[in-house]
């Protein structure tokens, strides 16, 4: 069974950068239909592969995953669904149960999830998700974990079943149930928002297509309200803008919503506003030439955009997207 991983982003960045899915599989060494499952959610890459697909689409690993008000709501609703349909599998195969039974020896014996993981030569999300009791476990992860818990396989399998027959497991179980009702609401949900004051969570929005695929900007001039996220909470400075510019091409709907937090650092790979005036903004992604200076790209077509150390304080990251 292959391992769900927390609804992405890749599709996004890949297709912002105008890069392939072939492209993509070539870089990872993986087939076609990996790279769609990765996309979708529906299969599990590691950690040294999502480094890969950062470096390769030019991000940083924080924006491949799914952030508030984000626009990959498709993504997140089969995400839930799958992860509906196989809680239900587990609960039938026992899954749970074993899942308690290896977090509760676990503890007995002070290890933690990573020397555990480490151990039994997997990932830490792997070995996470079986201690949920949200993933099937193979004969030889048995006994992998068997080997790293210090154990025989047919002793780890005793020691579990008399744990369940003093019913000393049931209060794990609904612990991990509790925490699994938590992630099956990623962040960035609606229902992460709240709805007892629509007014308190609404961002107002800005920007009117410019001219040279540039956005104008008049805070004094709301086009609309839309849903704050939560990533935004609390920052009064924050805003939201219209990407109504063609500057991206086809990549991005010009309906689409850029959230932005002028006092978030921008490092290399954030998508960003610069704004070439007070009242005239593009939107590029931030790279780093060789001297290690910052400039700005933009594409359709493309075109590099210098950037001095001077206006680093005119360069307002983007933490979300809302198509």
């Amino acid at each position: 069974m292959e391992e769900i991983i927390f609804p992405n982003q890749i599709r996004m960045y890949r297709r912002l950068r105008g890069r392939s899915m072939q492209e993509l599989a070539d870089h990872l060494g993986v087939s076609l239909s990996a790279i769609s499952k990765i996309e979708k959610g529906y299969r599990r890459v590691d950690q040294e592969q999502l480094v890969r697909v950062a470096e390769f689409l030019d991000c940083t690993l924080q924006d491949l995953f799914v952030n508030e008000q984000n626009s990959q709501q498709e993504i997140v609703q089969a995400w839930r669904r799958e992860q509906e349909r196989r809680n239900k599998i587990n609960e039938k195969t026992g899954l749970k149960t074993l899942g308690a039974g290896l977090r509760q020896i676990r503890n007995e014996k002070n290890l933690t999830l990573i020397e555990v993981a480490e151990s039994a030569d997997m990932t830490l999300s792997v070995y996470h998700r079986i201690e949920m009791g949200q993933r099937e476990v193979s004969d030889k992860e048995f006994k992998n974990i068997s080997k790293a818990l210090s154990m025989e396989p047919e002793a780890l399998r005793e020691a579990i079943k008399g744990l369940e027959d003093k019913g000393m497991l049931e209060e794990i179980i609904q612990r991990n149930d509790a925490k699994y009702k938590l992630l099956s609401t990623p962040r960035g949900a609606i229902s992460s928002f709240g709805t007892a004051n629509p007014e308190n969570v609404k961002i107002s929005v800005f920007g009117l297509a410019g001219n040279n695929g540039n956005i104008l900007v008049d805070f004094e001039q709301e086009t609309k309200k839309v849903l704050r996220p939560s990533i935004l909470s609390g920052k009064k400075e924050a805003y939201a803008l219209n990407l109504c510019t063609r500057s991206l091409g086809s990549l991005l709907p010009t309906r689409s919503v850029l959230f932005v937090d002028p006092q978030d650092v921008v490092s290399v790979g954030d998508i960003a506003v610069y704004y070439v005036s007070e009242t005239e903004a593009m939107v590029i992604s931030v790279r780093e030439d060789d001297n290690g200076r910052l400039y700005g790209m933009r594409w359709n077509p493309d075109e590099k955009i210098e950037i001095n150390n001077n206006d680093l304080n005119k360069i307002h990251k983007v933490v979300a997207i809302y198509l």
